[in-house]
Formats: structure tokens, C-alpha cells, sequence
């Protein structure tokens, strides 16, 4: 397994430090506690964004560290969330008379590290509250189908309009209302060509034959719901639009944002074939697409594969904050 590192346990290290090496005119970076954060922080007015989760997901969390997104993201290691201890420390950068909202993925690990925080710091003074996103659809085998809702691509999206609506100086209480009225209609499916290779266990959590594609992977090489064999990027998308379609009770004009996210080794021109596929689908089904985004906003290391989120706007407003101009690494 080749990888462009050193040492396998200074990765995130590394990562961080060479990510603020570029940018570190406009975020700081605790190296003790792996945060990246707005250099502006103590400036700030609005509302305190923080997220965060294991690496290896990059350009999420930290590339959304900016203006009009996170205010911070606490990194833990590959695969791994940050401990309460990390995200203690992050709250601590701020003081008290500040309102804070934790956005979490939602992993059990992840959830158990950020309330733990939560609880603690509130005990402490800070106003702290938390949102959980559990955009993804899949399901958990052939046998039970039960539901599995992981956070996944769509917590991007989630980033993107709670930042914008903080701006407009929303209180904390009114951002975890918008958030979880995003948040439900918010769903992610995704697939794989080839699983993630992970430098820490030298393992893939799965493996495919040449020719076979795996539907409902998660972003941490978790097993999806079917493979079968790939015949082509059309059938990819109606295989996922179809799944996704049996979560909203659309009808022809209802308005969509859409976010096909590349899972970290799909090149640009085989994203956009997709999304193109993607465009077909939604003109058939007569969805009045106001958004789109195409990218690798929330990868799996090297996984080849792709995801698609489709978020039911409810509020014009959602479409304004989404086109919303940010200055972030990540978002562009």
C-alpha cells in the first residue's frame, strides 16, 4: 500500500500543518489539539459554528473553516473523531457570552465525543447546543433492511446554510431549528467502484471484482446494500435516484438542490458525465433544480466512487444562502 506520507501516526500532523502553511492568512491552527480555526475568531459576532470528525475526508471539515461556514473543525485521526478533550478545547477559544452549535455526523463515536463536550462545557458556562446529521439512505443488509442514517456528503450542505444564516444573525436556538428542518429533508446515496485503502489498518473494509460496483457504502469503507455488476454511469444514477426518489413524495416543479460528491478518486470529467445523467433524471421526473454542486466535497481517502444528495428546499431562503459567496478552501 503506497502512500505520499511519512509516518502513518503524524499524518493529520502533517496534513494540518502543510493545509496552514497555504492558508494561514486567513485560519490559525492549534497543533496541540488539532483544530483549525477562523484567524478572525474573537471577532466574530454571529453564532459559533463547530464540526469536526475523523480525517480522511478531506477537504471536510477544515477546508470549510472560513467566512460563511465553520468558525472551527476539530480533526481527529483517519477514521477516528476527535476526542471530548479536543472539542473542549476548541469551545474554550471562544468566550461564554457566545453561542455555540456542534454539528455532528452521525457516527456513535462521533456523537458520544461531541455531547460529552457539550454536557461538560455546559456545566461550565458555555451556551452549547448540537445538530446531528443523518442525510444517508442505505440500508444496513439484504436480510433486515434496516435503515442505517449516517452523516455523510450532505452535512456540507448543512455547513453551507447554517453558515450563511448565522451571518444574517441567527441566534443559536433558530439555527438548530433551521438545521433540523434541513436536515429532514436532506438524503445522500452513494456508490463504489473500488473501496478506500486505509493507511492505519493497511486494509479495505471491502472488496469488489473488476467489474462490480457496491451501493450504499459508507464514508468510512462500511459495507453497502448490493453489489452487481457496472455497466455504466447511467445506470448509476438511475439506480440512486430511484432509491432516493422512494424518500420524498415529489411531485413535477418541486424545487431540489443538488450536491454529486466524488468519493475521493473519481477524476472531475467522470463526476460531471454523472451529473450530467443526473440532469436527465431530474428533467424526467420535472424537479425545478435551483442548485447544483459538483465536487469532491466529502471524500472516503481513495475510494473510487461517488455519492448524490438531493435536498428539498423548503424556503427560498435555502437557495439564496446556498449560492451564498464564502471565502473557504474548500467550497469554491
Amino acid at each position: 500500500m503506497k502512500k505520499i506520507l511519512n509516518d502513518v501516526l503524524g499524518a493529520v500532523k502533517d496534513m494540518l500543518q502543510g493545509f496552514y502553511f497555504e492558508h494561514k492568512d486567513r485560519i490559525g491552527y492549534d497543533q496541540e489539539n488539532e483544530i483549525i480555526y477562523r484567524k478572525d475568531l474573537e471577532e466574530l459576532k454571529e453564532v459559533i459554528l463547530i464540526s469536526g470528525g475523523g480525517s480522511g475526508h478531506e477537504p471536510a471539515h477544515f477546508g470549510y473553516v472560513g467566512e460563511g461556514m465553520l468558525s472551527m473543525a476539530v480533526c481527529g485521526h483517519i477514521f477516528v473523531p476527535p476526542t471530548a478533550g479536543q472539542i473542549e478545547a476548541a469551545i474554550r477559544k471562544v468566550d461564554k457570552s457566545k453561542g455555540i452549535l456542534l454539528i455532528i455526523k452521525n457516527f456513535q463515536a462521533d456523537i458520544n465525543s461531541f455531547l460529552m463536550a457539550e454536557t461538560r462545557m455546559k456545566e461550565e458556562g458555555w451556551e452549547v447546543d448540537h445538530l446531528i446529521v443523518n442525510d444517508d439512505v442505505s440500508v444496513e443488509d439484504d436480510n433486515s433492511f434496516e435503515k442505517r442514517r449516517r452523516g455523510v456528503a450532505g452535512t456540507v450542505l448543512v455547513h453551507k446554510i447554517l453558515g450563511a444564516a448565522a451571518m444574517d444573525g441567527y441566534t443559536l436556538q433558530q439555527l438548530k431549528e433551521l438545521g433540523e428542518v434541513v436536515v429532514s429533508n436532506l438524503h445522500t446515496l452513494g456508490v463504489a467502484l473500488s473501496p478506500a485503502s486505509n493507511p492505519a489498518s493497511k486494509e479495505t473494509a471491502f472488496t469488489l471484482g473488476e467489474d462490480e460496483v457496491f451501493y450504499g457504502i459508507g464514508i468510512h469503507g462500511e459495507r453497502g446494500y448490493r453489489k452487481e455488476t457496472f455497466h455504466s454511469s447511467e445506470m448509476l444514477a438511475i439506480e440512486l435516484m430511484n432509491k432516493l426518489k422512494s424518500h420524498y413524495r415529489w411531485k413535477r416543479g418541486d424545487a431540489f438542490a443538488v450536491l454529486v460528491n466524488g468519493l475521493g478518486a473519481v477524476p472531475l470529467m467522470e463526476q460531471y458525465v454523472f451529473a450530467n445523467d443526473i440532469r436527465r433524471l431530474c428533467e424526467l421526473e420535472g424537479l425545478n433544480i435551483r442548485f447544483v454542486k459538483v465536487g469532491s466535497q466529502l471524500t472516503s481517502l481513495d475510494m473510487k466512487g461517488i455519492s448524490l444528495s438531493l435536498l428539498k428546499i423548503e424556503d427560498s431562503m435555502w437557495e439564496r444562502w446556498l449560492k451564498k459567496d464564502v471565502k473557504t478552501a474548500g467550497w469554491k
